[in-house]
């Protein structure tokens, strides 16, 4: 699945990493830049939804986090919220994200070009496309 979230009713997650770990019965976490994304790895099969913080567009760490989640099998929905720009979210999907949530609402033709702007792909990575090598090696 894979959607640019606009109005969707979906609650946010508000339950820190920190917060999370203390309890037994949430089943959506929010991850901010600085979190180890590693601690949920153990906790991967209660959770729904990971939300992973951009609070800058600059601000990359977001990107090893859902890498991280994904590589260790979580299979939920894995958000990107915050400071998310169109120019971002190509590569967001390929770290694993599955949904956006940005701060400023992003005109639907944009994102849909920015997703199908590279119909190839040079590298493994969370989203399982197949990198054209291996295409051409099959």
């Amino acid at each position: 699945m894979l959607r640019y979230r606009e109005d969707d009713p979906v609650a946010h997650a508000a339950v820190t990493v920190d917060a999370f770990l203390d309890q037994s019965n949430a089943a959506a976490v929010r991850v901010e830049p600085g979190d180890d994304a590693r601690e949920l790895i153990p906790h991967l099969e209660r959770l729904d939804l990971v939300e992973v913080n951009f609070p800058s567009f600059g601000d990359g760490r977001g990107y090893s986090s859902a890498r991280i989640l994904r590589e260790a099998g979580y299979a939920g929905e894995l958000r990107a919220v915050g400071d998310v720009l169109v120019d971002q979210l190509a590569y967001m999907r390929r770290c694993g994200f599955d949904a956006f949530d940005p701060d400023a609402p992003l005109d639907a033709e944009d994102v849909e070009a920015a997703f199908a702007r590279w119909p190839e792909v040079y590298q493994s990575a969370a989203d399982a496309r197949t990198p054209i090598w291996a295409k051409r090696h099959a």
